[in-house]
């Protein structure tokens, strides 16, 4: 049998059972992820909690290393530090756990001793004793007499062992289904930290300079301020609609200051419209949208389309651009134009008008003459029996300009009344001249100059 000196320096003494399990959980796993080997087992046998890895076996030289240079190499390990072992050990001997470790370089158990040279100090010592079976696959690591709860309280700080669902992998981590009010923070599948206002939990997996600053060697309550720019990537890398619908129902809560934390960030916001316009049919609204617009946001909905309502802020910042598949984001101006270009009209010939109709319609050449003559720009004039709904005015429109197919389309109603048509049918070639649309100072400025030409030129006839 031999005696090593274990020379633990300083102990953890806030440290409990659970944290020492904790320590021994990541090991198992970290040799699992180094050596490929089949799952650990964590289970419990004749009153006695094992925890098994089928890895290369632990020896007493891993109880020597300072830093394990294999894991430091590797990013997707838990353990770095190469102490976590040595201070597992010496949190269970305080707390009057016992432990046996077996493996096919042998059995360490855990004794007090004095110090070489130094009979006034005690430490703790491994004793080691050969092995009984040199074919023993892996590490099988038997904790005496701990209670039930430390071992699942240990195993509740692996994402693994959480019950939390992973909802998407990405290159820098995995965001996370939470479980409960409490979000949790891992970094490589052990929690370090807690957030009470994150809508997901997340798994840290690519490690920048300042997570690896902040992991110290107790790996809990590691500073949000560690993690706040990998979850933010984490988070604008992602594809999943699942996460976006939850960001995107959380955008209205920032008007009552009611919101998850990670959906304050404005980049998060856009990249959350970016993939829910991709993914279906949503219509990105504002308050004031809202009031000010009821009959067309209700237009939407008989559309089909879900409402999101956003900021004034992320409004202006989504404005004109588009989704992820190049899409054009879907505001109430998206929308409109989306609306008349699937509309259909129903065009009517000349020879399907009636006598009285065709009449009015005779006058469009004089009209156009009056007008100062057809713009450059219009192909056509067209009569159609349907005319798409103004949705700003919740009414069916006269007449428009449709730039698509270069021409002006009446609403056939309009031949029974020369007023009516003359009115629309110039009301149109103004829109057509300047492309400025309703309601704006150019257009109003144009329609005033049309009339007053009109007029003066009646006036100068007479």
């Amino acid at each position: 049998m031999k005696k090593f000196d274990l020379n633990i320096e300083k102990i953890l003494e806030n440290w409990e059972p659970f944290h020492a399990v904790r320590e021994l959980i990541a090991n198992a796993l970290d040799e699992q992820i180094l050596t490929k080997t089949r799952e650990i087992e964590i289970r419990k046998e004749n009153g006695n909690w094992l925890i098994r890895d089928y890895g290369r076996g632990l020896n007493y030289k891993h109880l020597t290393q300072n830093e394990n240079q294999e894991k430091i190499r590797s990013t997707k390990v838990i353990g770095k530090f190469g102490i976590g072992l040595k201070d597992a050990l010496a949190t269970l001997d305080r707390n009057k756990i016992p432990i046996r470790i077996i493996s096919k370089h042998g059995e360490i158990t855990l004794t007090k001793s004095n110090k070489e040279g130094f009979s006034d100090i005690t430490t703790l010592h491994a004793l080691i004793q050969d092995s009984v079976n040199k074919d023993f696959s892996g590490t099988l690591i038997e904790i005496i007499g701990i209670d039930d709860e430390d071992i699942e309280k240990a195993k509740k700080l692996f994402l693994r062992f959480s019950g939390e669902e992973v909802i998407e992998s990405t290159t820098r981590g995995q965001i996370v289904r939470k479980t409960g009010k409490i979000a949790n923070i891992y970094i490589n599948g052990v929690k370090v930290a807690e957030e009470e206002n994150f809508l997901f939990s997340y798994n840290i997996t690519s490690l920048n300079a300042s997570i690896k600053k902040a992991l110290n060697r107790e790996r809990t309550n590691v500073g949000r301020s560690a993690y706040t720019d990998t979850i933010k990537r984490l988070l604008l890398s992602s594809n999943s609609t699942e996460v976006a619908e939850q960001l995107g129902a959380d955008l209205k809560n920032i008007n009552i200051g009611n919101s998850g934390d990670e959906i304050q960030w404005i980049d998060v916001q856009e990249h959350a419209v970016k993939i829910l316009n991709q993914s279906g049919k949503y219509l990105f609204i504002t308050p004031f949208d809202s009031m000010k617009y009821p009959d067309m946001i209700d237009e939407a909905k008989n559309n089909g389309y879900s409402i999101i309502t956003i900021t004034e802020n992320l409004k202006r910042k989504i404005e004109g651009s588009e989704d992820l598949s190049g899409n054009p984001i879907v505001d109430l101006g998206q929308f409109l134009s989306n609306y008349n270009d699937s509309f259909e009209f129903n065009f009517v010939e000349y020879e399907q008008l009636k006598e009285n109709e065709k009449r009015v319609y005779d006058l469009m050449p004089r009209i156009i003459e009056i007008f100062g003559g057809m713009p450059r720009k219009v192909k056509e004039i067209k009569i159609s029996s349907t005319m798409r709904k103004d949705l700003f005015a919740n009414s069916l429109t006269l007449g428009c300009w449709d730039n698509k197919s270069k021409s002006i389309v009446l609403m056939r109603k309009l031949l029974g009344s020369t007023a009516k048509f003359s009115g629309t049918l110039i009301h149109e070639l103004v829109h057509a001249k300047t492309g400025y649309d309703d309601v704006t100072r150019e257009f109003e400025t144009e329609l005033t100059n049309c009339i007053g030409r009109i007029t003066e030129m009646i006036l100068d006839e007479e």
